[in-house]
C-alpha cells in the first residue's frame, strides 16, 4: 500500500512543489542524485571509475510535451558525452536515455522525433567510444520503446534495452531480446501499473525476476542484472555459473547511493558492476520512485527533512 501511495506522489505537482521548495531536502537528493549539472555528474563518474566501477548516466526528465524541451534534453546528452570524452571516461561510462524525455510523448510525430533524437545521441556516443541504453518507462510506452530500439539497432546494434520484471509480458520480451550482441538490463520496475499488466506483490515480482533472469542467462545476449536484493544477486551468480558465464559476460547494475559497499564487493570479485547515476534539475519523480522501491529509505528522507545540514 505504501509503495502505491509513493508512486502516486511521483506525479503530484502539489507535493512536488512542496518537497522541491524545502532546502533541507537536499540531504536525500544528494544521496540519490549526483547533482544538477553535467560537470557534477562527470565528477561523480570519476570517483566511481577510480574505484573500479562502471557507470551509466541519466539526464533526469520525462514526459516532455514540448519540442524545444525534447531538443534541449538531446543537446544535454551531447554536452555530457563531450565532457565524458574530454575526461577520458567513456571506456567506463555510457548514457541511459528515456525516450519520453526526447519527444516520444509529443503529439503527432512524437515517436519519429524521439527516434531521431535518440539516433543523434547514439551517433555521438559511438564517436565518443561508448554506448546508449534506452530506459523503459510505464507500460503504455513499452511497444513504442521496443520499436524504436529495433530501428536504432539496425545502425547501432550496441544500443542497450531495459525490461521490467513486474510486467506480465516480460518473459516473452526476454526471449525476443536474448540474442548475440543484445545488451539487456533487467530491473523490477518502478511505475504504478494496473494488475492487468503487472504483478503487484513483491513475491510475485521476485519470482518473475528470477524467471526472466534464467532466460537471459541462458541466452546469447549480455544480461545486465539491475537489483540491490541480496537474494536475487546471489541467484544471478548461481544462474551465471550454471550457464557457464564468466565475469565480463554479464554485469550487475545498482543505483547511485544504494548499497555502495556491495558494489565494491562484487567488483572486487572480478565482476563488472555499473552504477546508474542520475543528474539534473528534474529530480523529483526519480526520487519518489526510489523511495517507493524501498520504503525503508523513507527513514533517511525523514531525517533529512528535519536536519539543519
Amino acid at each position: 500500500m505504501l509503495r502505491r501511495v509513493l508512486l502516486g506522489m511521483s506525479r503530484s505537482p502539489q507535493i512536488k512543489k512542496a518537497v522541491s521548495s524545502l532546502p533541507v531536502s537536499s540531504g536525500i537528493v544528494a544521496r540519490f542524485v549526483a547533482g544538477e549539472t553535467a560537470p557534477e555528474a562527470v565528477l561523480a563518474t570519476e570517483k566511481l571509475v577510480s574505484n573500479g566501477l562502471n557507470v551509466t548516466l541519466d539526464h533526469l526528465g520525462e514526459d516532455v510535451t514540448d519540442l524545444a524541451a525534447a531538443t534541449a534534453t538531446a543537446d544535454a546528452y551531447l554536452d555530457l558525452l563531450k565532457k565524458l570524452s574530454a575526461a577520458g571516461l567513456t571506456a567506463n561510462a555510457e548514457v541511459s536515455v528515456k525516450l519520453s524525455a526526447v519527444g516520444q510523448a509529443l503529439p503527432g510525430d512524437g515517436e519519429k522525433i524521439a527516434l531521431e533524437n535518440a539516433r543523434t545521441i547514439c551517433h555521438a556516443a559511438r564517436n565518443a567510444g561508448t554506448t546508449v541504453t534506452l530506459d523503459m518507462e510505464d507500460h503504455t510506452t513499452t511497444d513504442s520503446t521496443l520499436s524504436i530500439l529495433r530501428e536504432l539497432r539496425q545502425d547501432f546494434p550496441e544500443t542497450g534495452a531495459v525490461l521490467q520484471a513486474y510486467l506480465r509480458r516480460t518473459e516473452g520480451d526476454c526471449r525476443d531480446l536474448a540474442y548475440a550482441g543484445s545488451r539487456v538490463r533487467l530491473c523490477k520496475g518502478a511505475y504504478k501499473e494496473p494488475e492487468s499488466v503487472a504483478y503487484q506483490e513483491k513475491r510475485q515480482v521476485d519470482k518473475a525476476y528470477v524467471r526472466a533472469m534464467k532466460i537471459l542467462m541462458n541466452g546469447d545476449g549480455y544480461p545486465m542484472i539491475a537489483s540491490h536484493d541480496p537474494r536475487l544477486i546471489a541467484i544471478a551468480g548461481a544462474l551465471a555459473e550454471r550457464a557457464q558465464r564468466k565475469p565480463g559476460s554479464f554485469e550487475y547494475q545498482m543505483l547511485y547511493g544504494i548499497r555502495p559497499e556491495e558494489q565494491l564487493r562484487l567488483s572486487g570479485q572480478g565482476h563488472t558492476v555499473r552504477v546508474y547515476i542520475p543528474y539534473g534539475e528534474d529530480w523529483y519523480g526519480y526520487l519518489v520512485r526510489r523511495l517507493a522501491e524501498r520504503p525503508a529509505n523513507l527513514q533517511f528522507f525523514a531525517r533529512s527533512l528535519i536536519s539543519k545540514k
